[in-house]
């Protein structure tokens, strides 16, 4: 199944030749935080006011080595992947552009088009 995890373009670019990534973004959480490709729309609008170039990491999580749960941990009947390790670059199928409007909302990427919002 794949999934996408959103993250800072720089950041991506300091660990794009690692064999596992996201060690910064498990220090201040147990888990990496991602979405399905479906209701990434819903979780878009927290990244409208970020300044910096964001990337979206398509991740196959057959390919991951850590294990991936899907929870409600806000209460609101829909699950959300969390990867609870680091992600095998290996993973990574793709490393798309996150577009934005000039309001700063998400453009749905072309690659990811044929794939309903849920």
């Amino acid at each position: 199944m794949l999934i996408l995890h959103c993250m800072k373009k720089k950041l991506y670019e300091t660990m794009k030749e690692e064999k596992y990534i996201g060690k910064p973004l498990l220090e201040s959480n147990d888990f990496i935080h991602c979405s399905s490709i479906e209701y990434f729309w819903r979780v878009a609008p927290n990244f409208d006011h970020e300044s910096e170039e964001l990337v979206l990491l398509l991740i196959d999580t057959e390919l991951l080595d850590a294990p991936v749960k899907w929870e409600d941990l806000d209460g609101y009947g829909r699950t959300y992947p969390h990867i609870y390790g680091l992600i095998k670059a290996e993973a990574i199928k793709q490393v798309l552009p996150y577009q934005k409007r000039c309001d700063g909302s998400w453009i749905k990427n072309d690659e990811l088009a044929h794939i309903s919002d849920q």
